[in-house]
């Protein structure tokens, strides 16, 4: 048979609209509404807060390892262009884009602090709870994607990941099931360069990782991540294509991982004290404060006056978490989820321990009216 040649033109397109030191390119700015301005600025000031607020309950002891977010907040802009109804299927380093979509913060430290109930979804909120796994999270964002499409939903599941997601298989065959079945499913690769203690440069030898979207036949764009308006941006026109039936897209976020991987590592380790150095310079917080500040949508008193409303929001979701820790949980309902209809050995057990229970507090009832 004779070679058949398919020409495929192919460039990987870049998008930034604010430059390191907060300067607009006039001819791209979507021109949002003051108040998603202010609304995204904040969202990205109580993401940077709360890491740092987690990061010193960790160190007193009080959480569990957790991955930090710091230098990737620009993240609550994809959030912030779905719709109600829209699925987000995290990895484990969206806590900003997660508190965006109304996940309360005590349900973050729940789950790092050891309970259950912290990965339980809020009731009405179309959140998955978080997946550590790396790259198990893109199939059910793909899953999801072709539930909604048979059922004839207008929805679409955006799933995050890392760099290092890439890397394995599950990547690949959700992105492979997404574009066969053309699912509204957003694909959001948050390149912050390192996996760990691997650089991105051991992770794959493609000039980006938003080319990987060429072999599933679907868009792929590389999108400055520490450009809050980018992002938005960037997430709004692939969101709105998944909705509209136009399939699946990836988009590759550039942006860089300030802190820890997780509060078990040491980065020192790996990465030179220059490199981060440079990638400061490019803070996605700083750089958005700047740009507000131009449009006279930011003030010294009004940094103060949010940074004091996200630190008392903060503290009180402390304080909902410190009182559900002291008061502590009922072992009972540990029955109540794994089935719809519990089986008649699990309610026999359930029994068991109720009688258990309520002879031990019998007793240790007893006892203090003895001491007494």
């Amino acid at each position: 048979m004779p070679k058949t040649e398919i020409d495929l033109p192919y460039r990987v397109e870049y998008l930034s609209i604010l430059d390191p030191d907060g300067q607009v390119d006039a001819s791209l700015d979507p021109s949002l509404p003051d108040e998603l301005l202010l609304k995204l600025y904040r969202g990205m000031v109580l993401g940077r807060k709360f890491d740092e607020r987690m990061l010193i309950l960790q160190r007193q002891g009080k959480i569990g390892t957790f991955a930090p977010v710091k230098g990737q907040e620009a993240q609550v802009a994809v959030t912030a262009a779905m719709e109600e109804n829209d699925w987000l299927v995290p990895s484990f380093r969206e806590t900003p884009a997660e508190i965006w979509r109304g996940r309360p913060m005590e349900s973050v430290l729940l789950l790092y602090s050891g309970y259950n109930e912290g990965g339980r979804a809020p009731e009405g909120i179309r959140t998955l709870p978080v997946s550590v796994p790396v790259g198990s999270q893109t199939l059910h964002g793909a899953g999801i994607g072709y539930a909604m499409k048979y059922r004839g939903e207008k929805s679409v599941a955006v799933t995050f990941f890392g760099d290092g997601a890439t890397s394995e298989g599950d990547f690949h065959e959700a992105m492979n099931f997404a574009a066969v079945f053309q699912v509204p499913t957003v694909f959001v690769c948050q390149n912050n360069h390192w996996a760990i203690s691997i650089p991105r440069s051991r992770q794959t030898h493609s000039k980006t990782i938003a080319q990987k979207a060429l072999a599933y036949d679907m868009p792929g764009l590389q999108v400055d991540g520490n450009d809050v308006l980018a992002v938005y941006q960037a997430s709004r026109d692939a969101i709105s294509r998944a909705r509209s039936g136009g399939g699946p897209a990836f988009l590759e976020l550039i942006t860089y991982r300030m802190s820890l991987h997780t509060t078990a590592d040491d980065p020192k380790k790996y990465r030179s004290e220059e490199e981060v150095q440079e990638w400061i310079k490019r803070d996605p917080i700083t750089r958005f404060e700047k740009y507000l500040r131009d449009k006279d949508l930011l003030s010294d008193e009004k940094i103060q006056s949010i940074a004091a409303e996200v630190q008392a929001e903060i503290s009180a979701a402390e304080g909902r978490w410190s009182a559900f820790v002291e008061k502590g949980v009922d072992p009972l309902d540990m029955f109540e989820w794994p089935y719809a209809q519990m089986p008649p050995d699990l309610v026999e057990q359930r029994e068991e321990l109720r009688r258990e229970l309520e002879a031990k507090r019998g007793k240790v009832e007893k006892d203090t009216l003895v001491r007494d």
